[in-house]
């Protein structure tokens, strides 16, 4: 292989798997109303790019340590990114315009303060001064004034007050609109078949009078503005204080992080945007853009729902027919391994098994881990629970999982108050398995039971992420995480394992030996080939691998949903890379091996980037059960044949949407339901 090869970059290739979001905002086979959903999550996704990966390209572009060469290049990635980012833009207008437009012709109305009649203005009048006005403190700005305490992501309206007598100087004020406690479309009263919505900032518009018309003024004119802030943390070393501690202080910290990105409404006066940017602080033009009237289009995500037509049918999450509500998750799993696939099977089964966990009096002693949990988590209270019942509960809480900060620190004194043993992080490493032990007394044998998932302990992830989730008594597997916990708590001594690989130790030479393996048997004329489903392929030696495999024969299907750095406009026969976007995000990480006519079948909670594989703990855990391998083997056939919403990632047809061949549609989430539910009308 040609180690000059130009491969995609990260970045950009971040950018093409939002371009597949917005893609689905496009998509006029998908229900209005959920393309709305849609351009609201490119525009969110769009605000986390540029707070987390802009920011640390900025931050090594002035790096002190920073060679000139990694500048320059640096700077050709910014311009690029620039480009790319410009062009995306022009398609998401174009794309809010085409929706507004035919919401229109489906009698769903968007408007402004400038569209509507004398009964709406009534009901805007009242619906301000009852639910709007006590939440508006505006701040009156001055020529030389500055504030600091501006919010990350949160859209502010700057006011221009203009006396027509001319008696009065102009004067000016910024409002923050406040979505965190109202909702950012108000719904107006229906008339005959038609909805009416407004936008709460031209609610606001509407009565800037009813707020300023005091000081004298008669003439309002009001733009958006919008700051972002990097979400890079900077952590203090401060050995006097907690783990705990240095993380709240730093969360705190982001709240006044460098700002990479300010977007004003290009309708803006020169002399109030020059009045905005002091007050904000903002001198770099490298961080000021021009948009429309509207900011913050993320709150799309919640869009009212005004016509139930206009939104997928429903796909109700169900109970694995074999962990029936009412019977023992212990008996069951004596008996045979389960295998749950979220958002298709209900997350309840998993709250179910920790709520049992925690009133049976055989239940000595629970562990799990977090990586990202909701704040009204019913596991944490399943916790709380067991610990309040006298069980030894320890759990390992990943303070530093991103923009999961806050809830996390919350959580971990939420339990250490109630008596749950909190694990410190390990320095330098993130822990991102995820992992839950219960070790329960049966006829004074301790006997332990065990849960690997490919996604995350939370509740409300679990309806819309797509993850493969294995309970099991299995007692090699059961040992090895019992080892994991062991790694945690014994200040990161490295033990054995036998059934699990384990990131940082183990996981690239296993991925590494795996594609030998292919390579030898494919020299042997022997069938090879890897199967591998994840969210981001980027690390670079794994890569190199794989072109050296596919060279040698053994054959690749790669299902990515995410970033995929392969080679630029290149194609390889023997390399088949697909992603899927629909209504749930492909989370699962699945990894399937030839081996000569055995196949081994692997679940993981790692991505194949070198933070996986070298900074994080991460585990892989064979699928032993031969039902769960045809099971796993089924549901990767069916995305492989996805015609629908697969796109191409490889050569110059990437975010290309595969061809039907033939006149059949494969959907592959639709039929993943479909499977799933006839196993439960079988059983």
């Amino acid at each position: 292989m040609d180690d000059h090869a130009k491969y995609i970059n990260r970045e950009l290739s971040w950018l093409d798997f939002n371009y597949r979001v917005l893609q689905e905002a496009n998509d006029k086979k998908n229900p209005l109303l959920e393309r709305f959903k849609f351009l609201g999550i490119y525009s969110n996704n769009r605000d986390e790019f540029f707070r987390v990966r802009v920011a640390t390209i900025n931050r090594m572009r002035i790096h002190k340590k920073v060679t000139d060469e990694v500048k320059k290049n640096l700077t050709h990635i910014v311009l690029e990114l620039q480009k790319k980012v410009a062009q995306q833009e022009e398609i998401y207008i174009d794309t809010y315009h085409s929706l507004i437009a035919e919401a229109r012709e489906n009698n769903i109305f968007l408007i402004d303060e400038n569209e509507i009649n004398q009964s709406q203005k009534e009901y805007i009048r009242q619906y301000f001064d009852e639910e709007v006005r006590k939440h508006i403190f505006p701040l009156m700005l001055g020529d030389n004034q500055k504030y600091k305490n501006f919010k990350d992501k949160t859209v502010y309206i700057a006011v221009e007050m203009i006396d027509s007598n001319g008696l009065l100087k102009d004067r000016h004020a910024l409002i923050e609109l406040p979505t965190n406690t109202l909702s950012r479309f108000v719904t107006l009263p229906t008339v005959g078949d038609k909805k009416y919505v407004m936008f709460l900032d031209d609610v606001i518009r509407y009565n800037l009078d009813t707020i300023f018309s005091i000081l004298g003024y008669d003439i309002f004119k009001a733009h958006m503005v919008k700051l972002t802030r990097e979400a890079e943390l900077d952590i203090d070393n401060d050995v006097l204080k907690s783990f705990l501690e240095i993380m709240s202080d730093s969360v705190k910290k982001r709240k006044k992080a460098p700002p990479v990105r300010f977007v004003y409404d290009s309708s803006i006066s020169p002399k109030l945007l020059k009045v905005v940017l002091n007050t904000f602080g903002i001198k770099s033009n490298d961080n000021l853009r021009s948009g429309g009237r509207y900011h913050n289009l993320k709150d799309f995500m919640d869009f009212p729902s005004l016509d139930p037509i206009q939104f997928f049918e429903p796909i109700r999450p169900f109970i694995h027919p074999e962990l029936p509500e009412g019977q023992s998750k212990f008996d069951i799993l004596k008996k045979k391994d389960i295998l749950l696939h979220y958002p298709y099977h209900s997350f309840k089964s998993m709250t179910s098994f920790i709520w049992e966990a925690a009133v049976d009096p055989n239940v000595r002693a629970i562990k799990m881990t977090f990586y990202r949990v909701s704040r009204n988590s019913t596991l944490m209270k399943g916790l709380i629970n067991a610990a309040r019942n006298g069980k030894s509960v320890t759990v390992f809480m990943e303070l530093q999982a991103r923009f999961d900060e806050e809830d996390n620190i919350y959580w971990a004194e939420k339990l250490q108050d109630e008596g749950v043993k909190i694990i410190p992080t390990i320095p330098g490493f993130k822990v991102h398995s995820k992992l839950i032990l219960i070790r329960r007394k049966e006829a004074g044998i301790n006997i332990y039971y065990t849960n690997i998932s490919t996604g995350n302990y939370h509740e409300a992830t679990a309806r819309v992420y797509s993850d493969t989730s294995l309970l099991t008594s299995n007692p090699d597997i059961c040992k090895d995480v019992n080892s994991v916990f062991q790694l945690f708590e014994t200040k990161f001594s490295r033990p054995s394992f036998k059934r699990l690989k384990v990131a940082p130790f183990g996981i690239r030479n296993f991925i590494y030996k795996r594609i030998e393996t292919e390579v030898k048997n494919a020299s042997q004329g022997k069938e090879a080939f890897c199967i591998i489903k994840i969210n981001n392929l980027v690390d670079m030696g794994v890569i190199k691998r794989i072109y050296k495999a596919a060279d040698a024969g053994v054959k690749f299907k790669l299902i990515i949903r995410g970033i995929c750095v392969l080679q630029e406009n290149f194609t390889h026969e023997n390399i088949e890379a697909i992603g899927v976007v629909d209504r749930y995000l492909e989370h699962s990480r699945i990894f399937i091996f030839a081996n000569d006519g055995d196949p081994k079948y692997y679940i993981s909670s790692a991505d194949l980037m070198s933070r996986n594989l070298d900074h994080r703990v991460e585990v892989i855990c064979p699928i032993i059960s031969k039902k769960h391998k045809t099971e796993i083997q089924d549901l990767i056939n069916i995305q492989l044949k996805d015609n629908v919403k697969a796109r191409n990632l490889q050569g110059n047809l990437i975010n290309e949407y595969i061809k039907p061949q033939g006149e059949v549609l494969h959907q592959s989430q639709l039929e993943t339901y479909d499977y799933l539910k006839a196993k439960e009308n079988n059983s």
